[in-house]
């Protein structure tokens, strides 16, 4: 099957089309390489550089893809807060000009990258949220999610999606330059160059830290998932960890002392993790990798940016 899979420079989006590229899947890969890097893309990849925005751009997409795996965007909460308009041009205009690529070319199935932005505050202290729970955005960004898993609703009789709410992503590959998109790099990166974590917000917020590896395991999962058409999925470890937690492991194994406590940054969520009796259930797949060996395979690999 030939697929398009956008954001392909980035960390997620390169690190999933590995995954099909293995299983003989034949690969064609959109970035405008905004943020993402030229040799995070695999040479298997039939690669374009282009805007999605632009409708003229999603013309240049091959009619031969059947399944669209969309991963581009802008992926900073903080980021949107401050402009807006072009996180809504990158996040949300972006999947409506392939939506319409997809229903004119007859794609069988739309797979999107969500985020438990999409659910804004909650409570769940004592247990995941699902995805049944009412959704309320606090930022911008999650604003855009959720608008496009909306109209990705709108049209799902013309174009079958899935809805992958990702949680904290980590792992190797990922941009240890980027400050403001990524708590575990951003922390890992400091710890790293600076020999000292600047945290922007209380220690005692909460979230659900998964690995790249389960990460993309479920998006191929949910690729061959019938069961999971026309839904949403949290994309999580069912695991609460506090920020003060994952701050105490990456000390411990980057061998640093040193941290301060910041303002937090605008529409923060205090604390989210998922529910992932859907991940079980419909893509039949528990993640499967641990905070703390997680985090030391990331810190094994990201220790050359010392």
């Amino acid at each position: 099957m030939d697929i398009l899979i956008t954001g392909i420079a980035g960390f997620i989006g390169s690190k999933v089309a590995e995954r099909f590229i293995k299983e003989g899947y034949r690969v064609y890969g959109i970035d405008d390489l905004s943020s993402g890097n030229i040799k995070n893309v695999p040479k298997e990849v039939d690669f374009l550089k282009c805007n999605l925005i632009d409708p003229l751009s999603v013309k240049k997409i091959p009619n031969s893809c059947e399944m669209i795996l969309h991963l581009a965007g802008q992926s900073s909460g903080e980021i949107s807060f401050h402009h807006p308009v072009e996180d809504l041009m990158k996040n949300t205009i972006t999947t409506l000009n392939l939506i319409d690529f997809g229903i004119n070319n007859n794609v069988k199935k739309f797979l999107y990258a969500s985020s438990m932005s999409v659910y804004g505050d909650v409570d769940c202290n004592n247990s995941g949220v699902k995805e049944e729970y009412k959704l309320n955005p606090k930022s911008c960004y999650g604003i855009g999610k959720l608008s496009s898993e909306k109209y990705l609703k709108i049209y799902q009789n013309k174009l079958p999606f899935v809805s992958l709410r990702m949680f904290n992503v980590y792992g190797p590959g990922q941009d240890m330059e980027n400050m403001k998109q990524g708590m575990v790099s951003i922390y890992m990166s400091q710890a790293i160059k600076l020999k000292k974590i600047s945290i922007k917000g209380s220690l005692s917020r909460f979230r659900d830290f998964i690995y790249i590896d389960d990460v993309v395991e479920s998006w191929f999962k949910a690729s061959l998932s019938e069961s999971a058409l026309n839904q949403a999925i949290n994309i999580g470890t069912g695991r609460k960890t506090t920020v003060n937690q994952i701050v105490n492991i990456i000390k411990e194994i980057t061998k640093i002392n040193d941290i301060e406590v910041q303002e937090g940054t605008p529409c923060d969520q205090l604390g989210i993790y998922a529910d992932n009796s859907k991940l079980k259930s419909l893509l039949n797949f528990n993640p499967k990798v641990d905070l703390i060996n997680g985090l030391k395979d990331f810190y094994n690999w990201a220790k050359i940016f010392d």
